[in-house]
């Protein structure tokens, strides 16, 4: 078990060093951003990250006082209204924020870092690791939404692999495949929306071996698909009509400069577009109308699942370990690398980058699964039942230690700030 604890404590290092990072270059004008659906004051995200230490740890096995008296209806995202966290004196100031997110750090450090833990004190420091990750990626999508500089750990990155030449569909055979995470040994973690495992039946089918690529929607895009009203259906329509200044005519972060040429927005860059990478930032209205115009469809989650997981229901899809490696995660490349990169790595039925790259649009809505039961944190997963999407496999922006195949992810079809991209599947 000390091995585990050691291990969560780089996790935890980590994630502290990135939440940083990604406030410390942010100037006051900066931090007090505009009011978005999809994107929280910065302040809040690290106050509210925070928070979780504090009341799922310190108080649970230690002294019940809140360390920062009065603020623990600011903190707790299901007592104060997304919009509220925007009112003038609500969310605290930098400094203040700061010395109240060091102190519960230092206390988790303290308190439970150098030692053997049990059961229940290491299920709830891994959930509260990984609920920070969630919010380092919040924080990348929003620094993206507001063409804010990109991060500077993603300065960092090494030189992206260069495409395998991998193309085509592969083959799923039908049969009863392993959905969701079993049952869990000592020092492993799920959510609650992945359990209990179970099989499902699944009927043969083929599936693209690697995400759909900006050349393929741009050809999308030049057909005149956003003006074809018989590939969208009835949400999409309304989705199409939701566009800043209109209806929408291509992907959000997208642009056709005056010489013709296409373009995209990275963070606050307008790049070429990267013919080769996959197509990112997209609504499942897209992704929909896209395979109507192909004459295909999007994976169920029992289909993706199958395809990433194969008949031996691998909990990554080369193996049972992650290695961080073979994705593109952790802000590494942030989504430019080919879609058919990191071919040593696919799934065995040889589908590419099924973890990390892009949040892969499925058709299933984000349901319980039979004999679910709610994990410690109530709002994790029951609020999102029925009106979301199931997206699955992570992205570039995503933690590569939160991620396997079994991870639910719930979207709302019609966001598109989130770096979410899709496949198509065929008979």
């Amino acid at each position: 078990m000390m091995k585990t604890v050691e291990k969560m404590m780089v996790e935890l290092d980590a994630v502290d060093r990135k939440s940083r990072a990604l406030l410390d270059d942010l100037d006051d004008g900066q931090l007090a951003v505009p009011y978005s659906p999809g994107v929280n004051p910065p302040i809040w995200e690290l106050g509210h990250s925070a928070f979780f230490y504090e009341y799922f740890l310190l108080r649970k096995f230690g002294e019940s006082e809140a360390r920062m008296p009065g603020y623990d209806d600011v903190w707790d995202s299901f007592e104060i209204s997304h919009k509220h966290r925007w009112r003038p004196g609500v969310v605290p100031e930098k400094g203040a924020m700061f010395d109240y997110y060091r102190g519960v750090l230092g206390e988790v450090r303290e308190k439970f870092g150098g030692r053997a833990l049990d059961d229940e004190e290491g299920y709830l420091l891994r959930y509260v690791i990984h609920h920070h990750q969630m919010h380092i990626e919040s924080l990348l999508w929003a620094r993206q939404t507001l063409g804010y500089p990109a991060p500077s750990f993603a300065t960092l990155k090494a030189a992206p692999p260069k495409g395998s030449g991998i193309s085509g569909d592969a083959r799923v055979e039908g049969g009863d495949y392993l959905m969701g995470m079993p049952p869990l040994s000592s020092g492993e973690f799920s959510f609650d929306n992945e359990r209990p495992s179970h099989r499902v039946r699944v009927e043969s089918f083929s599936i693209s071996k690697t995400l759909v690529s900006n050349r393929e929607f741009l050809e999308f895009v030049v057909a005149g698909a956003y003006q074809n009203e018989a590939l969208w259906d009835f949400g999409g329509k309304c989705w199409l009509l939701e566009g800043e200044g209109g209806k929408r005519e291509m992907p959000t972060y997208w642009r056709r400069d005056a010489d013709g040429s296409w373009q995209h927005r990275k963070f606050d860059q307008w790049e070429e577009l990267p013919l080769d990478a996959p197509v990112l930032h997209v609504s499942v209205w897209e992704a929909e109308a896209f395979c109507r115009w192909a004459g295909r469809w999007l994976p169920t989650e029992p289909e993706w699942e199958a395809a990433a997981r194969g008949p031996e229901a691998l909990r990554y899809p080369w193996g049972e370990t992650m290695d961080s490696t073979r994705v593109d995660m952790d802000g590494t490349f942030f989504g430019t690398v080919p879609v058919d990169a990191f071919g040593e790595s696919a799934s065995p039925n040889g589908c590419l980058q099924m973890l990390g790259t892009a949040w892969e649009w499925t058709s299933s809505q984000f349901l319980p699964y039979a004999g679910f039961e709610i994990d410690m944190y109530h709002y994790m997963s029951v609020l999102q039942f029925g009106d979301h999407r199931v997206t699955k496999g992570g992205s570039c922006a995503t933690c590569s230690s939160l991620i396997r195949n079994s991870y639910r992810q719930a979207s709302l079809p019609g966001r598109t700030d989130v770096f979410t991209g899709f496949r198509t599947c065929a008979r």
